[in-house]
């Protein structure tokens, strides 16, 4: 890709007139907004000659940068395959590996997956809210135990064992049975903490993905969606109750 304009004023896109987003130069350098400069080139691309939108001087596709070039034809990429995550140019398509393949445009493949990454990451926001209030109601519970506790502590200047035995019975056995469990509490408030914490970076990874993705990130979307996938994240939110499914 050549390099841009180290004393460039300008940051607006001449296709667009809005400011650039993740800007391209031509070679005879000229500043282009990526999307923008792509979808020139696919208009174009009929007649196989590719010029500057500005000066019309003629320009190649390597502007666009190392993920829209098809390494093995040194063609623009115009289509993405799901089965093998590679971006393929029109020579690809005609390879009998991809017969059977479903390919799509580039331009579908990125709002394809952009929905799926952003409907993901609103469930993994709903789970995480369920976590944080679990974990807040969990939280309570054992600061109102341990206050409890501090409410019946047996004083260590009692004059003798058979005192101490006498006001240990006298104690609801409810109350004896919630000192028992502090340490599963507290393993359980730190279990869910955990979930949270995972949750929230892998919550954070789709929003990131779904807003920068563009042809050259989409080999990398199913991994992303593979990790957030339901099946894989039953551990993270074993501690949630079962959903209703007739709430009415």
């Amino acid at each position: 890709m050549v390099p841009l304009y180290e004393d460039n004023q300008e940051d607006i896109c001449p296709i667009c007139l809005d400011p650039l987003k993740k800007a391209v130069s031509t070679d005879c350098r000229h500043l282009f907004c990526r999307t923008c400069l792509t979808q020139h080139m696919d208009k174009a691309s009929g007649s196989g000659v590719f010029s500057c939108p500005v000066c019309r001087k003629p320009c190649s596709v390597g502007v666009l940068g190392e993920g829209y070039i098809c390494f093995s034809h040194q063609k623009r990429v115009c289509r993405f395959c799901e089965a093998s995550r590679h971006l393929l140019c029109v020579e690809c398509l005609k390879s009998p590996e991809h017969q059977s393949h479903t390919e799509l445009s580039i331009e579908n493949a990125i709002s394809h997956y952009k929905e799926r990454l952003n409907r993901r990451s609103r469930k993994l926001r709903k789970d995480l809210g369920d976590l944080q209030r679990l974990k807040a109601q969990e939280e309570e519970m054992l600061q109102a135990v341990q206050e409890d506790w501090g409410s019946h502590e047996l004083r260590t200047e009692l004059p003798n064992q058979d005192q101490t035995n006498k006001q240990l019975k006298a104690l609801p056995q409810n109350w004896l049975d919630q000192q028992k469990d502090l340490p599963a509490e507290v393993a359980k408030i730190f279990n869910i903490s955990e979930a949270v914490t995972q949750l929230s970076i892998l919550a954070s990874d789709l929003e990131r993905m779904a807003k920068e993705l563009d042809a050259s990130t989409l080999k990398d979307v199913s991994d992303l969606l593979d990790r957030s996938a339901p099946q894989k994240l039953e551990g993270l939110l074993s501690h949630l109750p079962p959903a209703n499914p007739n709430p009415n």
